[in-house]
């Protein structure tokens, strides 16, 4: 039987606004969907007692009485002698902004199987050599953390277990033994008594958020939570919880391949557009140190509708190979298809080769693929992603020792990019001798500290599809 007391209320998972009944759209925000039942037990009333004031039955706090202090900015030390964790894990530092800043919360999300507990129970045993390290369990036992560890050789001389669910008891424990690191793996399992809720709920993500994050706040101990996502691939539970944590971070990969991208979509004390690359083994994750050259490997030689790319995630110029298939439809409605790359900008692309390339595509399907499971989203591959084209096209290939980076606009002209110097020191690293870029771009480059890779400047998209012609 329903306890009387309680009530059930609606909440948004994406704004957290709250509705006595359910609707499709949420009114706040305009979002579909995101309503989700929810039960509360309404708050205690508040007794009128020292330092209240009593006004039709209700309490309202005394004027001028509080116990709060505060600092002067100019008096908060900054000179402790360690304010970061340096995991020795060189992806996951970079990924962090340098290593795990003392007293931060960082949420750690991902698909299920992608590697989240693996990852963690990794970095316990990296820096578990030097600090303290406490892992709650939520979903596992004891048992099967250890076999785990077993599995991928952790050191384990100073990682404490605890397989628990209520919060209050997790924080009590956190307080009594004040670790060095905290893992809470995961937050969807966690508790609250207070809240009438089932675990999982909004507002039970929520509160336990909330006091995980006071107790790392209050004592300074670093704690990563782990996050489950929902269909749509955002973490699950409501949009405030990513507001209140320090640094939110996405473990992706495609389950059929082995490579793992960490990536951080919000940081305060370090920068988001660096990523972190693992492949998943037998033994657990591995580093990727050179991703550039493990996703050129196997790459098809003398075949047309394969040309190479560079994208910057950050500060580390990344090639990839871009493929590219054109063919006969059979269809009134020729058929688009991108992997790894945006649909849209691919459609864009076909209209400037048609109207200023003379290339049409009309009656063809045309299939775009990005070998490896990354995603290409900066514009600098425009020009890689039109010549594969033009390739599969012409049935004609592109030199294998070729490299083409500009952005493509709509006159069909070949603008210029960022970091291009970094990006050709990458090609010349690993060993392409010809490079395709924006003319505009040669003037500021020193071409004599590129031996051996040889620079085409070219203004236009024709000039480039010329170029390819001629070398090929």
């Amino acid at each position: 039987m329903k306890d009387p007391k309680l009530k059930t209320i609606y909440v948004c998972s994406e704004c957290g606004e709250t509705s006595p009944r359910w609707m499709g759209r949420c009114p706040s925000c305009g979002a579909w969907n995101t309503m989700t039942e929810d039960v509360v037990a309404p708050p205690p009333k508040a007794k009128a007692g020292r330092g209240t004031i009593g006004i039709g039955g209700a309490a309202m706090r005394q004027p001028g009485v509080t116990s709060l202090t505060a600092q002067r900015l100019r008096d908060i030390s900054t000179t402790e002698e360690k304010s970061r964790i340096i995991t020795g894990i060189h992806e996951l530092d970079r990924v962090l902004g340098g290593g795990i800043v003392l007293g931060s919360v960082v949420l750690l999300g991902g698909e299920p199987g992608a590697g989240k507990s693996t990852l963690l129970l990794q970095l316990c045993g990296a820096i578990s050599q030097e600090v303290e390290v406490l892992y709650i369990t939520g979903e596992e036992s004891t048992r099967q953390i250890k076999l785990r560890a077993n599995r991928l050789g952790v050191a384990q001389d100073n990682i404490s277990l605890a397989a628990e669910t209520d919060i209050d008891e997790i924080c009590g424990l956190i307080e009594q033994t004040r670790p060095d690191l905290v893992v809470i793996d995961s937050i969807q399992t966690m508790h609250c008594s207070d809240v009438s809720s089932s675990s999982g709920s909004v507002s039970q993500v929520k509160e336990c958020t909330a006091r995980l994050l006071a107790v790392a706040k209050n004592y300074e101990i670093p704690t990563f939570i782990v996050g489950h996502v929902n269909k749509d691939g955002a973490i699950a539970g409501p949009k405030v919880m990513e507001h209140i944590v320090d640094t939110v971070l996405y473990f992706e990969g495609d389950k059929t391949l082995p490579y793992r991208v960490l990536r951080a979509v919000k940081n305060r004390y370090g920068s988001t557009n660096e990523i972190g690359m693992f492949d998943m083994t037998g033994e657990g994750l591995t580093e990727i140190e050179n991703p550039s050259q493990l996703l050129l490997e196997g790459r098809p030689l003398g075949i047309s509708g394969n040309c190479v790319a560079c994208t910057m995630e950050g500060t580390r110029p990344i090639l990839s190979e871009v493929q590219a298939l054109a063919s006969k439809s059979s269809l009134g409605t020729p058929r688009r298809a991108c992997s790894g790359y945006d649909y849209n900008r691919a459609s864009l692309l076909i209209a400037v080769l048609e109207k200023r390339a003379g290339f049409f595509f009309g009656s063809l399907d045309v299939y775009i693929n990005v070998v490896g499971g990354l995603r290409l989203d900066e514009t600098a591959c425009d020009l890689a992603v039109c010549l594969a084209m033009v390739s599969s096209l012409l049935d004609q290939p592109i030199g294998d020792k070729t490299i083409a980076i500009g952005e493509v606009g709509l006159s069909g002209e070949v603008r210029s990019v960022t970091h291009l110097e970094n990006r050709l020191r990458e090609a010349q690293r690993i060993g392409f001798t010809q490079a395709i870029v924006p003319k505009h771009s040669l003037s500021q480059l020193d071409t004599a500290a590129f031996k051996g890779l040889q620079l085409i400047g070219v203004s236009y998209l024709r000039d480039a599809i010329k170029a390819i012609r001629q070398g090929s």
